[in-house]
């Protein structure tokens, strides 16, 4: 009997020591896949890894690239004489402000800022100058500007008081109204670019060249980055750059322009590279309503590239000259600019007139004119 029970005591027990052992293998399989608990006490003695971060590298400094766009006279108006003629400037646009820049829209739209002359009041008023022209357009033509996206435009000219004081703040209204930039007759502003150029303008309208210097100076001395000098002057249907004008131009580039941006004579004129700065003496038209069948069509848009390198220096990086017709039409006017085939005998008379080689005659000019 002793010895059965004996049997069976050691049967149970191995099950038992077999049953243990399957259990603790079992608890070391479970606890293994998980992160070990080191005491404090269990530190004592062993060395703290130290983990380095990897720094992040300080980038480069790189030069900053900015795209300006200049086109000549923007007179989005015919004379009071034409404005209900078939051919005026009114009847032919109508209420389709796209219409005028559609042609060429393309490319301005790419830049950063384009500029024009604004060469008509922005009115309804009808209280007018006594001199021979004069240009109201209505405010709403505006949207003439911004579908052509132009960014600002100088009023530094002699038809932007044809309908007085009165008309001449409703211009200015009427660019507020809009978001377009402007520099007002005979003064200076800084504009920003949504890219964060800060450019200056000084507009004058047949100005004293020492007006022009103060000008220019006052917004370098405000802190503009890259200046325009507007600056109306010169004889009207001339492809020929008088004296005051080169005067003038280069007075402004001493005094700090990086640019001279020329009109009044409804001509293309030379451009004149000076002390490593550009003078174009004279952009042409635009849109142009002041004539129902303009004698010389050609102007150009003027592209170029501002660089700001890494200390901040300014300069002129690269210049683009687009050919165009202020027309589309032949012997007439359509006030919608469109850009001449590459090559062709208009494209290439157009770059003639801006490197100086055109040797045709001045427009004749068979009437008085009154610059106020």
């Amino acid at each position: 009997m002793k010895n059965g029970q004996s049997k069976a005591l050691n049967i149970v027990s191995r099950l038992v020591a077999i049953a243990a052992t399957i259990s603790l293998c079992l608890l070391l399989s479970t606890t293994s896949r998980f992160p070990q608990t080191v005491t404090a006490e269990a530190q004592e003695g062993e060395a703290t890894p130290i983990v380095t971060a990897t720094p992040t590298p300080t980038p480069t400094p790189t030069p900053e690239y900015f795209k300006l766009s200049f086109v000549g006279d923007c007179t989005l108006a015919s004379t009071v004489y034409n404005k209900k003629l078939a051919v005026s400037y009114e009847s032919v646009v109508g209420d389709n402000y796209a219409y005028p820049f559609e042609k060429t829209v393309q490319y301005l739209s790419d830049d950063d800022f384009t500029f024009a002359n604004l060469e008509c009041a922005l009115t309804t008023s009808t209280t007018s100058d006594t001199k021979n022209f004069c240009f109201r357009a209505d405010p709403a033509y505006t949207q003439i500007l911004t579908s052509g996206s132009v960014e600002f435009v100088t009023l530094g000219n002699n038809h932007v008081l044809d309908y007085g004081d009165q008309g001449y703040a409703d211009t200015k209204a009427a660019l507020d109204a809009v978001g377009i930039g402007y520099a007002g007759r005979d003064e200076g502003k800084i504009y920003e670019t949504a890219s964060g150029l800060k450019i200056g303008v000084y507009a004058v309208s047949f100005g004293k060249t020492e007006q022009i210097k103060q000008g220019v100076a006052a917004l370098k001395a405000a802190g503009a980055e890259f200046i325009v000098a507007a600056i109306h002057w010169g004889d009207e249907g001339s492809y020929d750059i008088n004296d005051l004008q080169k005067e003038q131009g280069h007075a402004a580039i001493d005094a700090g322009a990086d640019l001279v941006y020329g009109s009044h004579p409804h001509t293309l004129q030379p451009c004149e590279e000076y002390n490593g700065k550009y003078i174009y003496y004279s952009m042409g038209n635009w849109t142009f309503g002041g004539n129902t069948a303009p004698r010389d069509p050609d102007t150009i848009i003027l592209k170029l590239t501002v660089k700001r390198d890494i200390d901040g220096t300014i300069s002129i990086d690269n210049r683009e000259i687009i050919p165009c017709a202020c027309t589309g039409v032949v012997g007439g006017n359509n006030y919608q600019p469109v850009p001449y085939e590459e090559g062709s005998e208009q494209y290439n008379r157009t770059l003639s007139k801006i490197d100086g080689t055109f040797d045709g005659p001045n427009l004749a000019i068979n009437y008085q004119y009154n610059f106020s």
